[in-house]
């Protein structure tokens, strides 16, 4: 049951959109291209990339604000377009909530006309609009504040009237699009918070528009990173930063160390993986099974996943050339023979500018990469 003891219509636990063959272009631009995906039920998905990627444009098309160009979007399980079919459903028909980047609350009513405003355009009546209202308010923390001037609240107070707003018809999707860009940065951390627990309650399915990995990360159940309207890998955070498929995935999400190394066999049959140009270990061990001897490939450390190991010991040769203190972590700028390598240490550290040190890494927590 929801919370206001009103259940669910939805029963299903496949996925709640589908995508399929989806295509859209402005003025001959391709936008999305041949676009194949799906979003989980009840979990927070987030679409991820830099601007111009596509990802506003699929969350419009998903909401019926664009009519595509090809391809088919079902929202669970009901056909809501087809190009091939001639189907465009009305958004007003979709059972989708959205809330906009610019909150697009009505500035000449108050919070409790604004929060009411599609309850009564559905027929709501006044008495059970305002019990459904005085509810909505109290979740998302604008308790008592339902007569105040929409325009006399703060920005994160009125981001708050539009995702109550958003949630009054109980849609069975939820689409924001860049909705706390406008706050500023502790707001939008509070927000983060408040959403999830808000998704959590309401056992909402949410898709979320964004460029901060940051808040991609802190937010999703899966991620989906767009590039160039084609999807470029989803799954979850922890995957996409630790496991990326593509040069441009370990660049998107935080600070990546990539060399162009190459897999030998000891004596021993242990795996090593050395850099090219250089004859220094970076790493060696079992976890390093499927690459094949004499491979040369394209390797990505993370800077925390850099050991640091007194000069003599097996590794890459490198000399301390910069120290920043970040709070309780070190980051360090290191010259190599292969290139300048990104270290960061925990607490505090007794290396100093222009030392001589040797860096290596567990073979796990070394992950080869596509070019492309």
């Amino acid at each position: 049951m929801h919370p206001s003891g009103v259940e669910s219509s939805r029963r299903t636990a496949g996925p709640s959109v589908v995508i399929e063959g989806l295509s859209k272009s402005f003025a001959g631009n391709p936008v999305i291209v041949d676009l194949d995906v799906s979003f989980r039920a009840d979990a927070i998905s987030v679409l991820l990339g830099s601007s111009g990627c596509g990802k506003t444009t699929i969350l419009r098309c998903i909401a019926g604000l664009e009519e595509p160009d090809a391809g088919e979007i079902r929202i669970f399980d009901r056909t809501v377009f087809s190009a091939p079919r001639k189907i465009q459903v009305l958004p007003e028909q979709r059972n989708l909530g959205m809330v906009f980047q610019s909150y697009a609350i009505w500035p000449h009513m108050t919070v409790h006309q604004n929060v009411a405003l599609p309850l009564r355009a559905h027929g709501m009546s006044a008495a059970d609009a305002r019990l459904r209202v005085e509810e909505l308010l109290r979740l998302v923390g604008l308790d008592g504040l339902g007569q105040r001037g929409a325009t006399q609240l703060s920005g994160g107070q009125q981001q708050r009237v539009a995702i109550a707003r958003c949630l009054a018809n109980r849609p069975e999707l939820v689409l924001l699009d860049e909705p706390l860009s406008n706050l500023d940065a502790k707001l939008r951390v509070g927000m983060r918070t408040e959403l999830k627990q808000l998704q959590r309650t309401f056992n909402a399915t949410m898709l979320f528009v964004t460029h901060d990995q940051e808040e991609a990360m802190s937010l999703a159940d899966e991620i989906f990173l767009f590039r160039d309207g084609r999807l470029e890998q989803s799954g979850p955070g922890s995957t996409l930063y630790r496991q990326p498929r593509t040069r441009y995935v370990a660049e998107f999400f935080g600070k990546a160390n990539l060399l162009r190394s190459s897999v030998h066999t000891t004596p021993t049959q242990e795996l090593q993986l050395k850099p090219l140009g250089s004859d220094a270990v970076i790493c060696e061990g079992a976890a390093l099974a499927g690459a094949e001897t004499g491979c040369e490939r394209l390797c990505m450390v993370r800077p925390e996943a850099w050991r640091i190991c007194p000069p003599g010991a097996g590794g890459l040769p490198g000399r301390v050339a910069d120290i920043m203190l970040l709070g309780d972590r070190l980051e360090l700028q290191v010259d190599t023979p292969v290139g300048r390598q990104i270290v960061v240490t925990l607490g505090y550290s007794r290396v100093a500018e222009g030392d001589n040190i040797v860096l290596s890494a567990a073979a796990e927590n070394v992950h080869f990469v596509a070019e492309a």
